[in-house]
């Protein structure tokens, strides 16, 4: 590991160079840049997550760390090439000061060439990605609406933000549900007439399974509050033959009912986050089934029809706070701001 306090962008850049010749084959065959955008206390778990993933997809990791924008601009930095964070050439950026609202100044000569590019905030992230330089310029853009205050309005935020290429890791989490459910319709073609969900009130894995649902089947699901369970609790099916499908979590298995069958139990795990930033990273291109569920979700129709294109609006958090504008915001060379 290479250490780099109060240091420049260009010194980093050449740090990184320097730490590939030296790593050899460790750093070669890379499949992606990884640009994780973290607070201070969660860097050791985006580091800890990065590392199961990088484990399947070698990456180039940049976690941008940004503090303290009052402050003098100053820029510290760790490189590690093929050490505790396994496969990836990874560099660790805290920024303080006016530097931390141009981390794009930084980040973008760390860009491998020639790769995708993946911008995932393990933390709350901002209301519009145009906000953000470090969303514009990926071609996904991975959220984790479970970390906001409100993750049910932090998902319809998402759907009033969208554009394709956008993902949420709650959609992840119910990857081994949506297989279960469809599974049970693999050896009959009878019509799903209802549906019902019981899960907490302010569930965004349930909320995105009842716009699943309605996307796919073209029924309303009615979901059922409860305080039994943290999660998602069930999953229950009616169809126009008078059968029941029900998929019920009980302690990292599922019971799965069936009229006429006999009740079976299936893997249900809760998974780390690493493995499902892993899931998320095998797919590049604009996931469309996320969009029509997370459009059914919040009734914003039409959402694989947006462009997948950005225009960066910039947000001044110091000038809106003079101004006392709630935005702050302006467009960057050839956009308006929205």
């Amino acid at each position: 590991m290479i250490g780099l306090w109060d240091t420049t962008g260009n010194e980093v850049v050449k740090a990184l160079a320097a730490e590939r010749r030296s790593a050899g084959g460790v750093a070669s065959g890379l499949a992606l840049t990884l640009v994780a955008v973290v607070e201070e206390k969660k860097v050791r778990e985006a580091e800890a997550a990065a590392t199961i993933a990088a484990a399947a997809h070698p990456c180039r990791l940049l976690i941008v760390v940004r503090s303290d924008l009052e402050g003098r601009s100053r820029l510290d930095a760790e490189i590690v090439v093929g050490g505790r964070l396994g496969p990836a050439e990874a560099v660790v950026m805290r920024m303080y000061g006016r530097l931390a609202l141009h981390a794009e100044s930084v980040v973008m000569p760390l860009l491998a060439p020639d790769v995708p590019v993946v911008t995932w905030w393990h933390d709350t992230p901002p209301d519009v990605i145009a906000n953000d330089f470090l969303g514009v310029v990926a071609d996904r853009r991975i959220t984790d609406s479970k970390l906001a205050d409100d993750p049910v309005a932090a998902l319809r935020r998402r759907a009033d933000d969208y554009a394709p290429g956008d993902t949420d890791l709650t959609w992840t989490r119910i990857t081994l549900w949506r297989t279960l459910v469809a599974g049970a319709f693999d050896t009959t073609e009878e019509r799903v007439t209802g549906a019902t969900i019981v899960a907490p009130p302010n569930d965004p894995t349930a909320a995105l399974m009842k716009g699943w649902l309605q996307s796919r089947l073209g029924v309303e699901p009615v979901w059922e509050p409860t305080d039994r369970a943290p999660r998602m609790h069930s999953v229950q099916l009616q169809c126009a033959n008078g059968d029941c499908v029900t998929v019920t979590r009980d302690e990292g298995t599922a019971l799965f009912s069936r009229s006429g069958q006999e009740d079976r139990y299936m893997p249900l795990p809760k998974r780390p986050v690493g493995d499902e930033l892993a899931e998320e990273l095998r797919r590049l291109d604009p996931d469309q089934i996320y969009g029509d569920a997370l459009g059914a979700m919040a009734g914003v129709p039409g959402l694989n029809a947006r462009s997948p294109m950005r225009v960066h609006v910039w947000k001044d958090p110091a000038l809106a706070a003079r101004s006392g504008d709630a935005t702050g915001a302006f467009a960057g060379p050839g956009g308006s701001a929205a």
